[in-house]
């Protein structure tokens, strides 16, 4: 671990159930993602990618192993700091409008409400989606959804963004433009970025790559060398 780790995980691992009915989703994962870092996360479905990034994200618990945030100032048993997570399924609340949807989490964080609604219209204006604004989560299609939930991790200025499959549901322009809005936020907002994905193409444009096989990772190029 050193001073620029954002993340830190150490032989951390994820099981699910408890006997023989339990399941290893993660297996003694060591890895750091240091600040301005670019990464991409492939792999089959299965193979322990989202519960990587839940856990990473502080959402997930650490079942073996250790994992920190050196700077975020958070740690394993506690809470990260701001971390941005757009997650691959629904996650709009349903009786919030998209704007309002983009807004909650800095109302949540005591922002007041006129500054928040701004924000939100801007982080939505950067994804050329603020038409969407008044719309409700059952008036969207699944790409419009993806991208107001873009929108309200791109609000919250995150100093790490977790991306999981953020184009799953997107034709290729509509999700090279997702990515390339991702890109430029991470560089604004000297964030780290790890995406989630099944496509190489997207792999292609981040700096790193990983893999994860059967809840093991596997990092390219290895940790410790350059690109």
């Amino acid at each position: 671990m050193n001073d620029t780790d954002v993340v830190n995980c150490v032989r951390v691992g994820h099981t699910y159930g408890e006997g023989p009915l339990a399941i290893v989703a993660v297996h003694d994962v060591t890895c750091s993602v240091t600040a301005g870092a670019r990464i991409a996360l492939t792999g089959p479905s299965g193979s322990g990618k989202t519960t990587l990034l839940h856990m990473m994200a502080g959402l997930e618990p650490v079942t073996m192993g250790q994992l920190t945030w050196p700077r975020l100032e958070g740690h394993a048993g506690g809470g990260p700091g701001v971390i941005g997570l757009i997650f691959q399924g629904p996650s709009l609340m349903p009786a919030l409008t998209a704007l309002e949807n983009v807004a909650f989490p800095l109302v949540l964080g005591g922002m007041p409400d006129a500054e928040a609604r701004m924000r939100a219209g801007d982080a939505l204006a950067q994804l050329e989606s603020e038409q969407l604004a008044p719309k409700y989560p059952d008036e969207l299609s699944g790409g419009q959804s993806q991208r107001v939930a873009i929108a309200r991790v791109l609000a919250i200025e995150p100093a790490l963004i977790l991306a999981d499959e953020p184009t799953g549901q997107l034709d290729h322009e509509a999700g090279r433009r997702v990515v390339d809005v991702l890109i430029q936020a991470a560089e604004h907002l000297d964030a780290a970025l790890l995406i989630s994905t099944h496509d190489p193409r997207i792999a292609d444009r981040l700096s790193a790559n990983w893999r994860m096989h059967d809840g093991r990772l596997i990092v390219d190029p290895p940790l410790g060398s350059t690109r």
